[in-house]
């Protein structure tokens, strides 16, 4: 119970950029330092920092918040990690902001790892340089309704034309889907325009077709899904690990008849996946790689099972 409340204390502050035990602090390395006697200037150190960073994603970003509030609860000490770290309390910072923010926060040097939901684009690559990129995992956006919308008892499925139809804004009303539905108006929940989800959505489903100018834009994932939980006329891309933690609260529909499961997600015949990754630009120092070891192990796979994503095997 102890480290339940940990976790979800952790994932609670991470979109106010507040995590317990943890403190924000970009990396620096000390200024006009001079090498000790003997040493060559190639060999100097870089100044040991207590702190990592992490911004971008709000799909990723409890996954991280959790396995750093295991991490910090396992370890609580640099030192204690590996023997030859100082005795320094760990502190893993985590915000959400976006993929875009992501890349945007390791570009300008102001975090240490970015957190993307998509693929890293070729030009974000090539303007980060030396980037060093980890897959956690996979996840997939869902075409997920209200369980008490009247569709769920006449269709588990929608094509792929009919989705597109819906989100712009072709079909209105239910009825136009079906003419066995109410005539509600569809209410048409996104994530923001800019943001990781909706350009996978965008290139996986719409094509060339713009979304209709009144959905509702979610500044994040959780905001998306609770707007289709309260709302029985409304339909959303909500996550598959955000559909696994409010099981019951939404449905998630079926696309050409492919059921969003781990196993059509893993051999790509559920179409509407993404990655879950972590960049960085640059090597990673010690205490970084002590940590990424963590989270790209069975362990960190582990906690990002429990979290309803798919780990990368």
């Amino acid at each position: 119970m102890k480290r339940f409340w940990s976790i979800l204390l952790c994932m609670l502050l991470v979109f106010t950029m507040a995590l317990t035990g943890c403190t924000s602090q970009a990396p620096t390395t000390p200024a006009d330092s001079e090498p000790a006697a003997g040493d060559k200037p190639d060999e100097m150190k870089t100044e040991f920092k207590a702190q990592i960073t992490f911004n971008g994603s709000s799909t990723l970003a409890p996954v991280i918040s959790a396995i750093a509030t295991d991490f910090i609860e396992g370890y609580t000490t640099w030192n204690k990690v590996d023997p030859s770290f100082p005795e320094e309390n760990i502190a893993i910072y985590v915000s959400a902001g976006g993929s875009g923010a992501g890349v945007k926060a390791v570009l300008e040097d102001t975090s240490d790892f970015g957190m993307l939901a998509r693929e890293i684009k070729s030009e974000e690559k090539e303007k980060i340089g030396d980037a060093k990129d980890f897959t956690l995992g996979i996840d997939a956006l869902t075409i997920s309704i209200n369980p008490e919308n009247p569709l769920v008892k006449l269709r588990d499925s929608l094509t792929t034309e009919e989705v597109k139809k819906i989100f712009a804004g072709e079909y209105k009303f239910w009825d136009e889907l079906d003419s066995k539905l109410p005539h509600k108006e569809i209410v048409v929940v996104i994530r923001d325009l800019s943001g990781g989800a909706h350009e996978v959505f965008q290139k996986s489903v719409m094509g060339e077709t713009q979304i209709r100018p009144d959905a509702i834009q979610s500044p994040s994932m959780g905001a998306l899904v609770t707007k289709v939980i309260e709302n029985k006329d409304a339909i959303g891309y909500a996550s598959f690990g955000m559909v696994n933690q409010n099981k019951g609260k939404l449905i998630p529909l079926k696309v050409d008849g492919v059921e969003p499961t781990e196993e059509n997600i893993v051999n790509g015949s559920y179409k509407i996946s993404r990655p879950l990754i972590v960049v960085k630009r640059g090597e990673l120092t010690p205490e970084q790689k002590a940590f990424m070891d963590v989270v790209t192990s069975e362990k960190g796979a582990e906690i990002i099972e429990q979290m309803g994503f798919v780990p990368v095997k």
